[in-house]
């Protein structure tokens, strides 16, 4: 029986690579609190991304709470439901009520038009996120905010690396926040990033990621501990000299997967990326219904047969019971979202995926679509 594929798995560089810098690690005893590794990660990411300021954090969804609190964030901030969880928990944790509304069919990310008819006197924000790495309509989403005087958060959990024709997409908005979760094509195992404008956005930031402390004995605002620890940055600097050759296998699985599903009848792959650079962090496909059997279905056969696809998003934050008494959670307000997430289903796609596995997975959905 072939070897079980998931849906991701991380690219993992040399451990030998890694070696030295735990050795250093060991003899400075230095280990976290903004260490000489912490500091070279941001100064390399800044590099490598196109970016002015990073601050590291010890996940993205603390990048997310630490970004919203950063601005003073209130009231009501507009959102999509078609995203992970962590997206509206941010909100919910700095008391901040989400108002969903609907996604754009061929990008999945929300759809501006929607944004709009959305506002009232108690939006403050914004907070896209850019679905599966491809950019929102950035240019769009600003124009609105600077209209009505609103924040632009952007949830970049999915985005690094991406480029549009003007350079990183994350130097749009206010904020972009970016997750380097042991599942996204560069990682630290748990980890995240917020990318800001100018150095005192960056301070504050940094003030809030570790309890608010300026000095030994001054707290200057209500933190937390977010802070990203040497290990985790050390595997960081790793990864960073290896990301290049990730981004192209994991292109490379794209390919075959378009390649092999072209003909397959009722499965449909999203168009391609439109960004300058793409990151090819997930493979999403939607089922529809001239498919012999539905979304759910395909799900199961594809687990019976070793292959842990995922469906990436369903439920919609929408459908969870902390969300769905709002009156933006109405499914009929949220058409395109509800249907999206009842026919996407996230392949696997990851670095070291073989021809063989890429191939093998679609055998399998070809095999159910001619019965």
């Amino acid at each position: 029986m072939a070897s079980p594929v998931y849906v991701t798995q991380p690219f993992l560089p040399p451990l030998e690579e890694l070696q030295p810098l735990l050795e250093e690690i060991w003899r400075s005893r230095r280990l976290t609190n903004g260490g000489p590794f912490h500091e070279r990660l941001e100064r390399a990411l800044c590099d490598y991304l196109g970016v002015k300021h990073i601050s590291l954090f010890a996940n993205g969804t603390l990048g997310l709470v630490t970004a919203l609190q950063s601005l003073r964030i209130t009231g009501e901030v507009i959102t999509t439901p078609f995203s992970f969880v962590a997206t509206a928990h941010a909100l919910l944790w700095n008391g901040i009520r989400p108002v969903f509304v609907d996604i754009h069919p061929e990008s999945l990310n929300l759809d501006p038009e929607q944004v709009e008819a959305a506002i009232t006197p108690l939006t403050t924000a914004i907070l896209p996120v850019h679905v599966y790495g491809r950019p929102c309509d950035t240019s769009a989403l600003q124009s609105i905010a600077d209209r009505y005087g609103l924040r632009l958060i952007y949830d970049a959990a999915h985005a690094f690396a991406v480029e549009d024709e003007g350079g990183s997409v994350l130097r749009h908005g206010d904020l972009s926040v970016l997750s380097f979760h042991a599942t996204k094509v560069f990682t630290t195992f748990e980890g995240g990033a917020i990318v800001s404008r100018d150095p005192q956005a960056k301070r504050r930031i940094d003030f809030l990621k570790n309890f608010g402390f300026t000095d030994e004995v001054t707290v200057v605002a209500p933190g937390i501990n977010g802070k990203l620890n040497e290990l985790q940055a050390a595997v960081g600097l790793v990864q960073l000299g290896h990301v290049d050759t990730a981004l192209e296998r994991r292109a490379a699985v794209d390919e075959a997967y378009r390649c092999g599903l072209e003909d397959v009848g009722g499965i449909r792959c999203l168009g391609r990326p439109k960004s300058r650079r793409h990151n090819y962090s997930y493979f999403p496909i939607l089922v529809d219904a001239e498919f012999p059997i539905g979304r759910d279905a395909l799900y199961e056969h594809l687990r019976s047969s070793g292959i842990f696809a995922r469906r990436y998003f369903y439920p919609l934050i929408t459908d969870f019971p902390m969300y769905r008494s709002l009156p933006s959670a109405d499914k009929a307000r949220l058409p395109v979202a509800a249907q999206v997430a009842s026919q996407v289903l996230c392949l696997p796609i990851y670095p070291d995926m073989s021809e063989e596995e890429t191939s093998r997975i679609v055998a399998v959905i070809s095999a159910v679509a001619v019965r």
